[in-house]
């Protein structure tokens, strides 16, 4: 399965097409005036003037980058460098890394500084902890000097580029937190009627946790072969879930001097509800890692899943017996001061970072300003076996990405993305996950209660914070609580 994502399951002939659309993008145009973000900046025809301050800054020199990716991931880049090394003369050189182990290497480069990248694709989240090592450059004197005032106007998220207000790298792909439902369980006539006699509301696309797990109740069969839900329960992906339905309750994880509000009454109660849901979902659940979940699903006998693009560009396929047959939607939300709050979540994305060991940081910087514009991006997320999903508006406009994704699970996408609240983007993002993590799966296995192991985060979230310098984190939480969308922001305390 995972070889699906991965490149040796890309045809050669797929990457020389990709590459040779990235060459058709460019044409001859004059070279970019100094002082870009003066300027209003045409966004059809970046790239030609981002690769053509390269070309100079080159000149005369043989210029090589190294670009770190994730595995399964070259399809994405390679479709964007060749045609940059046909503008400017720059090559490149690609070292692929487990996509779990990315960030790990990157951050090691802080400590051995060996020179072993320019350019690298780490995890969103982990852009705090990376900048915080000094091996990222701070990139706001080159944006200053390149990006176009316009550039960021058609990308829909853009907070994890930033840490404490200055740039640190460029997001490459749209990972926010989608539904998937079984469309043909949800137009069954008898259900309908079945489900509305005893819960009082339509079978649709849920609104709210409460209606997703009521739905997952009534669709939950295992003696005919029915399943609620295919929801991760697997250590690494279980906390995801509860930040949302946490959120939906009408809270920020910390307060505004860090203290954790994760364990109040409202973190208890999503916890809980969490656990009472595990019941529907499918034998799998807490074993079955990504890639399985993908296939589970895909046998189109559960009735909901969580995940990404990538999900869907698994479901689309042939190899899934449900393809044609989904709806989609944000994640459900809860009802807040009488009003429906939902909070869509951005949790993972890979950014184009430049290495400060480079010898070439303004060209790298440069290569990523091309790669994330509008025109080569587009030629980038269209790859059906990367994993980059669309970030930028003309994406979902895009024909050949339409076929990749479906237009009806686009327009689900694009809101999904307009309105995302931010991962926790603090140094140490890791750590505070990974103590949520631990105490979440626990509770959900029984070996602790909801509120006993949200009073253990919190405790052990609070040294984190002692330990990574209380001032310094404050700064970055009140940047990420400025970010979070205004509709969020007003109802959130």
């Amino acid at each position: 399965m995972e070889k699906f994502f991965t490149t040796t399951g890309l045809s050669r002939r797929r990457l020389m097409q990709g590459a040779a659309a990235g060459v058709a993008a460019y044409a001859t145009s004059p070279f970019w005036a100094t002082n870009a973000r003066s300027q209003a900046g045409d966004l059809a025809t970046i790239h030609e003037k981002a690769a053509a301050e390269a070309k100079k800054l080159a000149e005369g020199r043989s210029v090589t980058l190294k670009i770190m990716q994730p595995s399964g991931s070259l399809g994405n880049v390679k479709p964007v460098a060749d045609p940059f090394t046909q503008a400017t003369g720059i090559k490149f050189e690609y070292l692929e890394v487990p996509l779990g182990e990315i960030n790990q290497k990157v951050l090691l480069e802080a400590v051995s500084r060996s020179g072993s990248f320019d350019l690298a694709l780490p995890a969103t989240f982990g852009i705090p902890d990376l900048a915080e090592s000094g091996i990222l450059v701070n990139l706001d004197q080159y944006a200053q000097k390149y990006e176009p005032a316009d550039y960021q106007k058609d990308a829909l998220y853009t907070i994890g580029d930033y840490y404490k207000g200055s740039l640190f790298g460029y997001q490459t792909d749209g990972d926010t937190y989608l539904m998937f439902y079984n469309k043909a369980w949800l137009d069954d006539e008898a259900e309908k009627k079945g489900f509305a006699d005893k819960h009082g509301y339509e079978l649709k696309v849920p609104d709210t946790w409460e209606e997703l797990d009521a739905m997952m109740g009534w669709f939950h069969r295992p003696d005919k072969g029915m399943y609620g839900g295919a929801l991760f329960r697997t250590q690494y992906f279980i906390a995801w879930e509860w930040w949302g339905r946490f959120h939906a309750k009408g809270f920020y994880p910390l307060a505004d001097d860090l203290t954790p509000q994760i364990n109040n009454e409202a973190g208890v109660a999503a916890l809980e509800e969490l656990i009472a849901a595990s019941k529907f979902l499918y034998p799998g659940a807490r074993t079955n890692g990504l890639f399985e979940n993908f296939e589970a699903f895909g046998e189109g006998d559960k009735f909901a899943n969580i995940g990404w693009g990538g999900t869907q560009k698994f479901l689309n396929s042939d190899k899934s017996k449900i393809k044609g047959k989904l709806a989609f939607g944000d994640m459900p939300g809860g009802q807040v001061n009488g009003k429906l709050l939902k909070t869509p979540y951005f949790n993972w994305g890979w950014n184009y970072v430049v290495s400060s060991v480079s010898p070439e940081p303004e060209i790298a910087y440069l290569f990523s300003l091309d790669a994330c514009s509008p025109v080569m991006s587009t030629i980038a997320v269209r790859d059906p076996a990367g994993y980059f999903d669309p970030f930028r508006g003309v994406h979902h406009e895009d024909p050949e990405i339409q076929k990749v994704y479906t237009p009806e699970f686009l327009v689900a996408h694009k809101a999904s993305m307009i309105n995302s609240i931010p991962d926790l983007y603090l140094k140490g993002q890791g750590e505070y996950f990974d103590e949520l993590r631990v105490n979440i799966a626990a509770a959900d296995a029984g070996s602790k209660s909801a509120k006993a192991a949200l009073d253990d985060t919190a405790a052990a979230w609070q040294r984190i914070t002692r330990r990574m310098g209380p001032r310094s984190q404050e700064v970055q939480w009140r940047f990420l609580k400025s970010n979070y969308p205004a509709g969020i922001r007003d109802e959130l305390k």
